[in-house]
């Protein structure tokens, strides 16, 4: 089916001006600065071009993309980037990492890692989250590195999201090692339950239809896990970092390893309210410190906004695959 699509200017607009489904139109408009309004970041997967993933028309390491992304991304009211990263085990991204990061500083943009935990059992991922942690610090995060700057910090201290996969990793080992950096990072792991939660510094929302499911048609847009977060965040957290999430959608039916999962962009609708959820929670004197965008460029679980959102007959709100 052919799409057409709607820019995304109004809709990150309403982060802070609560526009109504109504006021969507294909215009580009900047994210104004408020200070009691979160930080935006979007999550970057920096491994197009490799032959594992999906031809998007672009790759990954081209210098002329990375830097149209980024000032698209700006003008968006978009800070920085979050970027998947596997250490030595996938060298493509590391490359595309590097390039990133180098061009951010250039380009007065914000960068950030995004460790995706190893599937390795036992002791084999927490040394493969050590070792890689200290090959990422000495490579990206030393005062010489190449667009050292631009890296994201948190009160002086670098920010490292975590993408859990065996959930075999000791994290208490990893934050003792990590804690002997200068500085030590903030470790910022996504929001499940785990047995390590007094190691890290703050938790991240990410794409969850929550405890009803995954419906067939797509209508449940994940309040419920979304609501949940931010209480949670509140009442048995409010010493760490808190970090919203907002998604377009979900459908993972171009990825090789797809569920058959779903959740309806609703014509724009599920950005929207992704987006405005967190007003219910962090008053202006109290604001949520960042909001994650899942994501910027993920088409293969159908979460990218890069290219803006599918345009669909307002008269059905929750459209087909």
């Amino acid at each position: 089916m052919k799409h057409r699509y709607w820019v995304l200017g109004v809709v990150f607009l309403s982060l802070l001006q609560g526009c109504t489904h109504s006021g969507l139109r294909s215009v580009r408009q900047t994210l104004p600065t408020v200070d009691s309004s979160p930080r935006v970041l979007a999550v970057y997967e920096p491994w197009f071009g490799h032959p594992n993933h999906i031809s998007v028309g672009y790759s990954s390491q081209d210098p002329v993309v990375l830097r149209k992304q980024i000032d698209e991304a700006k003008a968006l009211g978009i800070s920085g980037f979050v970027v998947d990263w596997y250490g030595d085990r996938e060298p493509y991204l590391d490359r595309s990492y590097a390039l990133l990061q180098s061009i951010a500083a250039e380009k007065d943009f914000s960068i950030a890692m995004m460790f995706d935990e190893s599937n390795d059992g036992g002791d084999r991922a927490t040394d493969d989250a050590i070792a890689s942690l200290s090959k990422f610090r000495d490579t990206y995060l030393a005062a010489d590195s190449p667009g050292r700057r631009a890296y994201l910090t948190h009160d002086g201290r670098p920010m490292i999201f975590i993408f859990p996969k065996s959930g075999a990793t000791d994290w208490s080992r990893v934050r003792r090692e990590a804690n002997r950096w200068n500085p030590a990072p903030l470790l910022i792991y996504e929001d499940r339950p785990t047995q390590y939660t007094a190691d890290f510094d703050g938790f991240y929302a990410w794409v969850n239809p929550g405890a009803k499911g995954w419906s067939a048609d797509g209508s449940n847009w994940g309040e419920e896990y979304l609501r949940g977060f931010y209480q949670r965040m509140q009442s048995q957290h409010p010493e760490k970092i808190a970090v919203g999430a907002a998604w377009p959608g979900f459908d993972d039916k171009q990825a090789a390893w797809g569920l058959g999962r779903y959740m309806s962009q609703r014509c724009g609708q599920t950005l929207l309210d992704t987006m405005r959820l967190y007003r219910q929670y962090y008053p202006p004197d109290h604001p949520l410190p960042y909001l994650l965008i899942a994501t910027w460029n993920d088409y293969e679980e159908g979460t990218a906004i890069e290219r803006g959102l599918a345009k669909c007959d307002h008269d059905s709100p929750v459209p087909s695959r």
